[in-house]
């Protein structure tokens, strides 16, 4: 590879290299970035400035709307309930509904065999299209595969009625034999969860015998050839992750009804609207025309809502009754019959040289699906994809994955999907080999890890041939280095008392901005009379502050204030098309979209400017709300634009602006994460003082939001490390009914979280953004798990760490 000159100072994007090699040829260096898309601080307006969050007075007042609050605008509205499965596994032989059907204000109740039940397959994943899950639910179950799976559905005039409907009805089952352990589940003797019928859309690599719904593999180089070198340790490892929650506060909440045009609409939390409509119209066998889904405010989505989990049910039972109906999931069906994190087990192996050089990686994870395979192939796939590339200098580089079914409730995907899983192996064996072979940790990894202009063929090694991306943006240098100033990594005083020990361990993570070639983000611009602006937009605001950062890039480029611009978002029947919240894309992609849109607005708006000031468009810009002349001086205001344009005498215009959004390219944020613990050597027992993360997100088109992203995605991590997730008794049942029975860190026992963010630009974003959202999830466990090898010598590497397995591990190696 050639090297590419000098990185500017900010850790941003180099100019090309001279030479015409194929991989420059193919991964260019130097980016066609339009001319105001790079600007200096100084030039920024509205972009990197700490706007107040646009729904901020909604929120705070009350009148913020959520799903369940437009209940209030339907008067025949129906509350709706599920029966869900009472077994592990096995058949439903007989629903007898009679006691249900008979009740005063039941309106509808639906079976497996009812008219009314859609009986298509279908994925819930909220994927682009066709989706990279396999077809294996259907809305009601007549084989259930976890208990939660759903039977049975009541609509009644009320929420009593209809819990008290669902009640009543008495299911008959078959049990056959489950299996609640993946490894247990891939065994060819294990209880069969699918037969060949039961499946369509079929994912690569599957053995149904086996329970096994993919298998996927990728490698560059030679792994097996680097292990047997005589020169090299090779270092094994084995790791242990959690089932966790999203615990969002919002249930999922679906308000479903059929308008005056015979079209079905939905009021629903989600994530992905548009996704969500071509699947309903897909189970229902009605045109994508006929269906329109409409996001209100979201109380939390984390991953969780990237799936049609709850839509289907609520519209077939507002079908059957004729009327509006409302569904909302209780606390206990969101930690049983929901969504979780994937629990894995990831094995890392390296060979590495005395002197410190990493010849190979190689990765494998058994990653537990639960009953169906929403998100399992993809999710699994970026344990490898996401953390492994950080490292590109290694030459050889393997990851194995089997995605396999057992008897628990279905997973999806999570805030990181699947990184942290990937992280927590990779960085915490990394660690392990650094102290084997008395190597500092931190210039370990310095080694091996991206900069600027390398090629990163590892994040292809799955993706097909043109899948390698070209690093244009990389601060890890400046993030290690503040955080370790942060942290007070080269100053650590130890307690007095002697049965006390300190350490202070890092971790580092790359993730994703965007699933690259596999996006598309739009957006609308419509310029009012009074040169304010209505802007429409696809991305899906679901509490990030999407909508303000969409604001702030439309106000950069229009040269107005943010209080100028009404925003109106994810209505698949007002607003234009878009994948919707998920993979870390909202500001990359919808919000390049929304650039466009307003660069497409401001040339008409130029034009109009060149008119009233009779000066070439060539001598306007926008700014302060209106057109000026870079040469005389002179300006005329966005209103009397405005006004022109929409009452002139000669020419009338509605000023418009749209603009469409798709790339191959998906640059990698980066963070480094320290944690300071204190362990007691006699008891195990720890105290996490304090979390440092530093990260590198390009441009920050809102701070004080950023700062708010990266802090909540460190708390989530964090819980990660220390607490038990979703549980389960001998007989597979979740022992989590409700937040009293979720143990998650409250603030009172979480430690302070202190946020970095180090600023690059990376030139294929919008005003030199990247993502945020994902990357610090990722690294709290790793990071804990080197603290406490730093203090005490031993090694937790089955999540979460707690005092009896510290305590343990001393005792072992005492």
């Amino acid at each position: 590879m050639s090297d590419p000159d000098e990185p500017k100072p900010d850790g941003g994007t180099a100019s090309q290299p001279e030479g015409e090699s194929p991989e420059l040829e193919d991964h260019p260096l130097e980016w066609d970035e339009p001319e105001n898309n790079d600007l200096a601080p100084d030039e920024r307006a509205s972009v990197s400035r700490p706007a107040q969050k646009d729904d901020d007075p909604k929120l705070v007042t009350g009148q913020a709307k959520y799903t369940a609050d437009y209940e209030t605008q339907f008067p025949d509205l129906a509350r709706a309930a599920v029966v869900r499965s009472e077994i592990l596994h096995g058949y439903v032989t007989d629903i007898d509904a009679s006691a249900a059907e008979e009740m005063d204000g039941v309106h509808a109740v639906l079976t497996p065999w009812s008219e009314g039940t859609p009986d298509a397959k279908y994925t819930s994943a909220g994927q682009s299209y066709p989706e990279p899950s396999p077809w294996d639910m259907t809305v009601l179950n007549e084989h259930v595969r976890y208990v939660g799976d759903p039977i049975a559905a009541v609509a009644a005039e009320d929420a009593e009625t209809a819990r008290a409907a669902a009640e009543s009805i008495e299911v008959e089952y078959e049990e056959a034999e489950y299996v609640l352990d993946p490894e247990a589940a891939h065994s060819e003797d294990a209880p069969r969860l699918f037969e060949e019928d039961e499946v369509e859309n079929e994912i690569v690599g599957h053995d149904y015998s086996r329970n096994r719904m993919a298998h996927i593999e990728g490698e560059i180089g030679d792994v097996e050839d680097a292990v047997a070198r005589e020169d090299v340790h090779v270092h094994e490892t084995e790791w242990e992750t959690i089932r966790q929650s999203h615990a969002q506060i919002e249930p999922h909440t679906t308000l479903a009804y059929t308008d005056e045009d015979d079209r079905h609409v939905l009021v629903t939390s989600t994530q992905v609207p548009n996704h969500t409509r071509r699947q309903l119209a897909h189970l229902f066998d009605v045109p994508i025309r006929d269906v329109r889904v409409s996001k209100p405010r979201v109380g939390g989505g984390f991953g969780g809502k990237q799936a049609m989990v709850v839509e289907p049910i609520p519209l077939a039972l507002s079908i059957a009754a004729d009327r509006p109906v409302l569904y909302e999931a209780t606390r206990e069906e969101e930690f049983h019959a929901m969504r979780s994190r994937h629990p894995m087990t990831v094995r890392a192996r390296t060979a590495v040289t005395e002197d410190g050089s990493i010849e190979a990686i190689d990765l494998y994870a058994l990653s537990n699906t639960g009953a169906y395979g929403s998100h399992g192939m993809t999710v699994a796939g970026n344990v490898g994809s996401k953390p492994m590339p950080l490292y590109s200098k290694v030459p050889n580089a393997r990851f194995e994955a089997d995605i396999v079914h057992t008897n628990t409730p279905q997973t999806g995907a999570m805030r990181g999907y699947g990184a942290p899983q990937g992280t927590l192996a990779l960085e915490g064996h990394l660690d392990e080999v650094a102290r084997d072979l008395d190597l500092d940790p931190v210039e370990f990894r310095q080694r091996h890890y991206m900069e600027v202009g390398d090629l990163d063929e590892i994040a292809g090694m799955m993706g097909g041939e043109g899948a390698e991306r070209r690093i244009r943006s990389c601060g890890l240098d400046e993030c290690i280095e503040r955080g370790k100033d942060a942290i007070g990594w080269d100053d650590v005083e130890q307690p007095d008392e002697d049965h006390l020990h300190r350490g202070i361990g890092m971790a580092l993570s790359a993730q994703g901005t965007g699933v690259a070639g596999d996006e598309l983000g739009a957006a609308q611009l419509m310029m009012n009379e009074d040169g304010s602006f209505h802007l429409h937009v696809g991305g899906v605001d679901i509490g990030t502050g999407a909508d303000t950062a969409f604001i702030q890039i439309a106000a950069e480029v229009l040269g107005c204030d943010e209080e100028d611009i009404v925003i109106k978002s994810s209505d698949t029947d007002v607003t234009p098309f878009d994948y919707g919240a998920y993979a870390s894309s909202t500001t990359y992609i919808s919000g390049m979209a929304v650039k466009k849109a307003a660069e497409d607005a401001k040339e008409r708006i130029l034009y109009w400017g060149s008119k009233l000031l009779e000066e070439p468009e060539s001598n306007l810009d926008t700014g302060d709300g209106t057109v000026y002349s870079e040469e005389t001086g002179a300006s005329v205001s966005l209103e009397e634009i405005g006004y022109e344009a929409a009452y002139g005498h000669d020419e009338r215009e509605h000023i418009l602006g749209k603009g469409t959004h798709c790339t191959e390219e998906s640059p990698p944020p980066f963070a480094a994460q320290f944690a300071d613990v204190t362990v007691d050597e006699e008891t195990g027992e720890f105290e996490v003082t304090e979390l440092v993360v530093a990260v590198d997100c390009g441009v920050a088109i809102n701070p004080g939001m950023a700062e708010g992203q990266v802090e909540g995605a460190n708390h989530m991590s964090y819980e990660m490390a220390v607490s038990e997730g979703i549980t389960f008794d001998d007989e597979g049942r979740s022992e989590v009914r409700g937040f009293d029975d979720y143990d998650w860190p409250t603030a009172a026992e979480t430690p302070t979280i202190e946020s970095i963010l180090v600023e690059t630009h990376e030139p294929t974003g919008p005003f030199g953004a990247k993502s945020v959202a994902e990357v610090p999830t990722n690294t709290v466990p790793p990071a804990l798990s080197n603290a406490i090898r730093e203090a005490v010598g031993v090694r937790i590497t089955e999540m979460p760490i707690t005092a009896e397995k510290i305590n343990a591990a001393l005792e072992d190696d005492g």
